[in-house]
């Protein structure tokens, strides 16, 4: 039997523990893995790009357990009245190939972005940081949010969205859990005093969010939104003076903010920071870019910690074949099959 985590689960799950107990578990599982680093196969992620959107494969193990998320990206989708995200991921034994665990991973994708971000965050921007800038106010920014307010504290908010419903809906919803919230006249307003900026958009295009007149010395960039070939936020510019921190640099050359940067332009992997080969923030003043495009050993990382705290409150799925004899797969089926004259 498989253990199965549909929709309804994972959110009785989510709700167990709350969202902000439940990103801040999952930021310490990938951080616990980002330790591991040199166990894991890492591949950039398999992607199937149309006019629409993109399908993407994220797989990897760490010699003990296989993980891999089926996800897709449709910015067009909110238009059809579907989400622009949505994925599911499974969790195999490699010892015997069986899969574990078959979960949802929209609701778990968008945990283990915020715990990713605020993990990174942790150790780029300034210990004494207070407020936080989100652009981009669509399905993940109440994520981020409780993410930033677990993991460092961060309970001051400004917002801006080109979308007035989303804007609407984020200062809602954040304003209901707590936060301090002020909705801005424009990106440029949103990031006035702010010592962390998250730039999460979804269009499809080299868009440029955030310009230089906008990033102030000693800010954090936490840079989400741009996560495929010809997907951008930052005006080059911003990239050029700042120390960069990717998750795996050959994906992120691809996918992330730096591809429209040389080759040979320095990058920090962030496991090195995490584990203290490398500095992460080095003075008040330095700007720091997580340019985050999301890394398959995340949603390892995230599945892992779903199938460890799971209760018996989880259905099961009869997918795999288990005949007496494990050569005769056929008998399965022999009482079904026709008899031929």
């Amino acid at each position: 039997m498989v253990q199965v985590v549909d929709v309804a689960r994972m959110a009785r799950w989510i709700a167990d523990s709350g969202a902000e107990a439940r990103i801040a578990g999952i930021a310490a599982a990938i951080e616990a893995d980002f330790v591991e680093w040199e166990r894991f196969d890492k591949r950039p992620r398999t992607a199937h790009h149309s006019k629409d959107g993109v399908i993407e494969l994220m797989p990897t193990s760490n010699g003990e357990l296989y993980a891999v998320k089926y996800v897709n990206g449709h910015p067009i989708n909110p238009g059809r009245g579907l989400q622009t995200v949505v994925g599911f991921g499974v969790l195999s034994d490699v010892a015997t190939g069986y899969p574990l665990l078959i979960s949802e991973m929209t609701m778990l994708t968008a945990l283990r972005t915020a715990a990713t971000s605020a993990m990174a965050a942790k150790y780029l921007a300034r210990r004494d940081a207070t407020r936080m800038a989100l652009i981009g106010t669509g399905s993940q920014s109440e994520f981020q949010a409780l993410g930033f307010r677990a993991l460092l504290g961060i309970n001051d908010l400004s917002l801006w969205d080109t979308d007035p419903a989303a804007l609407a809906k984020a200062e809602r919803n954040l304003r209901s859990l707590g936060f301090e919230v002020r909705v801005a006249s424009g990106a440029a307003d949103a990031t006035e005093g702010a010592d962390i900026v998250t730039t999460c958009t979804a269009d499809k295009a080299l868009a440029t969010v955030l310009t230089e007149s906008m990033v102030r010395p000693g800010m954090h960039l936490n840079a989400i939104g741009g996560d495929c070939p010809g997907k951008t936020e930052l005006e080059t510019s911003i990239l050029r003076r700042s120390s960069i921190f990717v998750e795996y640099e050959p994906q992120t050359r691809e996918e992330g903010e730096i591809q429209h940067l040389p080759e040979d332009h320095p990058v920090t992997e962030l496991w090195r920071v995490i584990r203290r080969e490398t500095p992460g923030r080095r003075s008040e003043e330095e700007i720091t870019i997580f340019d985050s495009v999301g890394f398959a050993i995340e949603d390892f990382s995230a599945l892992r910690y779903v199938r460890d705290s799971l209760d018996a409150d989880v259905a099961d799925l009869d997918l795999l074949v288990s005949p007496a004899d494990p050569k005769d797969l056929f008998s399965l089926v022999a009482r079904t099959a026709p008899v031929v004259a």
